[in-house]
This record gives C-alpha cells, structure tokens and sequence, in this order.
C-alpha cells in the first residue's frame, strides 16, 4: 500500500509542479469566456453598411419607402427588445441593489449587440442619372470599388417585373456578403403581401397590425417549481445536467489520455522496468490511476473555484439557483459516482494500451476505435436535454461504456430510481471487469516488448502476463 501511494504522489507531483499543468487548469475557463465573447465582440463590431437605393422608372415608385419602413420596423422591435431585456434584469435583480442600473446595464448590452445591418444613403448622381446599362453598371463598379469617392457598401435598383410584382438587382462590395439582398428580399415580400391584401380589400391598417402582432405565449408545466409557470429556475435543472455530461467526458477522456502518454513515456524509456523491479505490475497501475485521478481532480476543483467566484460576483442570483440543485437536489454526488465509475473504465483500459506502446503511432490500432465509442455520448447528450426518455436514450444510458455520460444529463428529468440504480450498478461491475482486463495486459505489456495489435492485447488479456 506504502508503495502505491508512493507512485501516485510521484505520478501526482510529476503534473502538478510544471508551469504548463497550471496554464492549461486555467485555459479551459479562458478559452470558455473567450469563445462566449467573441461572438458577441463580432457582433457589436459588425459595420453599419451604407446602401444606396435607386427606383427604375415610375412603377418602382413606393418600392423605396417599403425598405425605409422595414427599416423603421427593425429598429422598433431592437427598442422593445432592449426594453424586455431591462425590465427581466430589474426583476432579477437581488434585493439591496440598484435595479435601475442593472435594467440600463442590460438595455444598454442589447442595444449595442442589436446594431442596424445597413443604413441609406442617397445615391451618387451619376448612378442615379445613369439608363440602365452598360454606364449604369461602371459607375456602380466605380463607387463599390476601393478607389471609390464615397463609403457605400451596396446599391440597390428597384423595379417591378412584367406581372408587377416586386423586384431588385442588389450591387455588392462584396460578393460574400448577403446581408443586404437577404433585407431587400424580406421588405420587398412584406410590401407586396400588403398590396395584395390591399388588392382584395383587406383595409391597410388591418393588413399592418397583422405584420406588427406579437403573441405572447407563457409555458406552464405540472413539474415546475411552482406548479404552474415555466421560469428558467425550472429550466436550469436540465442545462446543468447537460454541462455536466460534457464537462464528465472531457475530464475522463483528459486524465486518460494524461494516463496513456505516462505509460508510454516511461515504458520507452524504460523507467517502467525500473518501476518494476520494486514495485508489483498492480501497485504501480493503480498507483498511477490514483495519481492522474488527484491530477484530475484538481482540475475539477480550480475549474469549479473559478467558475463559482465568476457566477457569485456577475451573478449571484443565478449562483444560488446552481448551488441548490447541485447540494439540494443530490446532482453533486451523483456527478462524483459517476465520475469514479467512468474514470475506473477508461483510465485502466488506456493505460494497458499505454504499457504496449512506445509511441502515439503504436497505440492507434486500439485507439481508433475507443474514440469511435467516445463519440457516440457526446451526440446523443444533445438529444437529452429535450428528450431524455427518448428510447435509444434509455437504451444507450444501460450500456456501461455511456453510462456516466447520458445518465447524469438525464439525472433532472428524475428518471426511475430502479433504472438509475440498475445503470450504475451495471457501469461499476463493468467498471472492475476492466480493472481486472486491464491489470493483466498491463502487467504483459510493462514485461514484454509486443508490439500492440487486437491480437497481442488478447493474448494478454488471456495468459495474464505468463
């Protein structure tokens, strides 16, 4: 026993004193905040795009407005969504604090990432004056040009088809960009949808409260926390679950993978030999599964810290609501089984792969295929947020392999106790199953110089190391 702890403090210390064990603990956080940011950067930094509008011949006439007014309807409905945002923050908002400067921070956020796409501009002389053509076309590929005498990003020409309806020829400065055709398309439908309500005497008013409706639709549910409402406390249960999915695989599949690069590296350079020539095959396998295990705790714990303080300071109120379903509602401790189960299968079964190989290249016959498996969890986890009893999700949460994953995404929607029970009765016996698989190929594989192949893991597997 002495000589197991031994091994995993040396496996422990041998990650935790390195500058790059640290820098990567704080990665993942950073890397998760910047991959929020940025789509929300590019989307405040996103350029108002100048457009010039042009009606071609008399029977264009109105075509222009009909963009204006869709315009004008944007920028409406950016207000009104701006000013739900502020009343949701003020309601929200802890008591003792300032609700009005939670309200303006939230309508002010909105309104800067809820930016028009484009604004009009009046268009150059020369393209205005111009006849349809060949001239009409140089002066456009002029002012869209880098040369151009004034910023324009788009001109657009209206007209009306032989049957009258709508239509237009969109000039771009760039030929990626869609976003104004995909706005004149919109308007242009909207203003001939009206016309022809008109046309069938439908009156005009009527025709624009139709277009400006906006229903409001509340969900209620037996199962939510006051019997009635749906509000986001009764939704959270079942993000936590799904965050919890994928936070268990990639802390699994990590130590694993930290456990099978170990193994290799001492076994090419034939530390492991010496390893054995005072310490038994199983003491140093698990040894080094407790020490990576530490390893991937910590991890866990400063993720956890860092994520906590976060939520408690920008927060709080939603803090609290994590808080009680993780102690509260038990989703804690299930997350901790479910974690020691998946951890046990994966970690002995790669390091037995590790003591094979000498390098990544080697342990690709085995590894392909294990990743395959790996895979199957990560797209079903999507489709237990929304359906957790679904069949092929009950199904795949019996299969030990995916046990810890699909189970605890599925752990809000309080599946049968039998069921859960049945799972993760069957993931820790198929958890010491590969604990047993595992420690004969590892004993075979730190003793022999095979190479690594389905068949040479099998002998192992069956002769223990003889």
């Amino acid at each position: 026993m002495n000589r197991t702890l031994l091994i995993a403090r040396r496996e422990y210390m041998a990650y935790a004193r390195t500058v790059g064990f640290w820098l990567s603990l704080l990665a993942f956080p950073a890397f998760a905040v910047i991959g929020g940011a940025v789509p929300l950067l590019i989307r405040s930094s996103e350029p108002v795009r100048a457009v010039a509008i042009v009606e071609e011949g008399p029977q264009a006439t109105g075509l222009a407005q009909a963009v204006r007014d869709a315009l004008a309807n944007e920028a409406e409905r950016r207000q009104e969504r701006a000013r739900e945002a502020a009343e949701r923050a003020a309601e929200a908002t802890p008591a003792g604090t300032n609700p009005a400067a939670g309200a303006g921070a939230a309508q002010g956020a909105l309104s800067s990432l809820s930016k028009p796409k484009m604004r009009l501009v009046a268009a150059p002389a020369d393209i205005a004056t111009s006849a349809p053509g060949p001239d009409q076309d140089a002066a456009v590929r002029r002012h869209l040009g880098d040369d151009a005498p004034q910023p324009l990003n788009a001109v657009v020409f209206l007209t009306r088809d032989a049957a009258g309806k709508p239509s237009a020829r969109v000039w771009t400065d760039r030929a990626t960009d869609d976003t104004v055709e995909d706005f004149v398309r919109d308007a242009l439908a909207a203003n001939n949808r009206k016309a022809v309500f008109e046309a069938a005497g439908i009156d005009a008013q009527v025709v624009e409260a139709t277009e400006d409706f906006r229903p409001t639709v509340q969900a209620f549910s037996p199962q939510s926390a006051g019997g009635g409402q749906v509000s986001f406390r009764d939704k959270l249960p079942s993000i936590i679950g799904l965050a919890s999915g994928f936070l268990l695989w990639s802390l699994i599949i990590t130590g694993a993978s930290i456990l099978l690069n170990s193994v290799m590296e001492e076994k090419s350079n034939k530390i492991l030999e010496v390893l054995l020539s005072s310490a038994s095959a199983t003491e140093i396998l698990t040894g080094k599964v407790v020490g990576v295990a530490l390893v991937t705790l910590t991890m866990l714990g400063g993720w956890g810290l860092i994520g906590a303080l976060a939520l408690a300071n920008f927060a709080p109120t939603q803090a609290a609501m994590v808080g009680d379903i993780l102690w509260g509602g038990g989703m804690l401790a299930w997350f901790v089984a479910f974690m020691v189960g998946g951890y046990m299968m994966y970690a002995v079964l790669f390091a037995a792969i590790g003591s094979f190989c000498e390098t990544p290249r080697d342990a690709q016959t085995l590894m392909g295929p294990i990743m395959m498996i790996l895979v199957v969890p990560m797209i079903t986890m999507q489709m237990a947020l929304q359906t957790p009893d679904a069949p092929v999700i009950k199904i795949l949460s019996w299969i030990p392999l995916f046990t810890p994953f699909l189970m605890i995404a599925r752990m809000p929607s309080d599946p049968p106790t039998i069921e859960v029970i049945g799972a993760m009765a069957g993931m820790f016996a198929f958890a010491l199953f590969m604990v047993w698989i595992a420690g004969r190929a590892f004993r075979a594989g730190a003793l022999s110089d095979v190479k690594l192949s389905w068949k040479s893991f099998g002998a192992a597997v069956k002769g223990g190391g003889r």
